[in-house]
């Protein structure tokens, strides 16, 4: 076949959409060695990434893969936003809205948490009417500022969030280690065998302060609660998970509210990794008896400044 018409056809393919003889359209407006123009597209194919098939959209397969992991990751140890949110970014949605997709498809597996804690939950109704409160209003306030960010300043912000996120990973051992050594030290001091009750308006402000942060963006919040609340007086880990549940889950609750209302919220995406999400936490439970639990933390810290890297980078 003559090189002029292998060029035409490439034109007409390139009309129609087809990729592939668009690419062979284009090596023919370039010199290239004497031999049929098929063979060269064949070698080209087999030497370069980018002209793998283009019927695979390697988004969707990158976003499906991330979406997966962040819910194997949310089951075993927490930090499954540092893959999800970027994974929604990296769809072509825009910044906020990436974020509230993101909120939206992973708070069916927070919701679940409370059946978990019902108990503990019904034992200490006395504080979890204050939390459920600044819950509420804390995560609709952090909605409310979101909706109103700039789209480029949210951008902006997004390597700073995920490094304060992966920070707040990090510091989460040391400071449960500290958590158990002071609540054993407690134990075992008489003078302590009067209950002190925590002070509910200073845990109040508290713990609406860091449900703004969880209406705004979230990841990591759940380390900061259980720290506010050990250091406002809880020694209990069960009722401090308990706890720490009402206010997280009611807080994300009103922003996935106020997120649908307000239309920010990209549903295929979102549906698509609520369900792969779901897949990989029930997929997980095999792994968190497996892997230890240092080395799932220390790969969630990894990925979470790992990204916050990236995004500094591209900025």
């Amino acid at each position: 076949m003559g090189l002029s018409k292998v060029a035409l056809r490439g034109k007409a393919g390139q009309r129609r959409g087809h990729d592939p003889w668009s690419f062979l359209f284009r090596c023919s407006l370039a010199p290239f060695p004497p031999g049929p123009p098929a063979a060269l597209y064949n070698e080209i194919q087999m030497l370069h990434f980018s002209a793998l098939p283009h019927f695979i959209d390697w988004h969707w397969l990158w976003f499906t893969v991330a979406s997966f992991l962040a819910g194997v990751l949310n089951a075993v140890a927490g930090g499954g936003s540092f893959l999800s949110f970027p994974a929604m970014l990296s769809m072509k949605i825009l910044p906020v809205q990436a974020n509230a997709t993101n909120t939206v498809a992973l708070w069916p597996g927070q919701l679940t948490s409370i059946a978990a804690y019902r108990q503990d939950i019904r034992k200490n109704l006395r504080f979890v009417w204050p939390m459920g409160m600044a819950g509420l209003i804390g995560g609709t306030a952090g909605a409310l500022v979101l909706l109103n960010t700039p789209q480029m300043t949210f951008l902006h912000l997004v390597p700073w969030l995920l490094l304060i996120s992966a920070s707040i990973f990090a510091f989460s051992g040391p400071v449960s280690r500290w958590f158990v050594r002071i609540s054993l030290s407690r134990r075992q001091n008489k003078l302590d065998t009067i209950p002190h009750p925590p002070r509910r308006m200073p845990m109040f402000l508290a713990t609406m302060a860091v449900c703004f942060y969880i209406g705004y963006f979230g990841a990591g919040a759940g380390f900061l609660l259980i720290t506010v609340l050990s250091l406002f007086g809880f020694q209990d880990l069960h009722e401090i998970n308990a706890l720490k549940v009402v206010s997280t889950t009611l807080a994300n609750g009103i922003a996935v509210i106020i997120f649908a209302v307000s239309n920010k919220v990209v549903w295929p995406y979102c549906m698509v990794a609520m369900v792969v999400c779901a897949i990989g936490g029930y997929s997980s439970a095999r792994m968190a008896r497996r892997v230890p639990q240092p080395v799932l933390r220390g790969l969630v810290i990894f990925i979470g400044f790992s990204m916050a890297a990236w995004f500094f980078w591209r900025q």
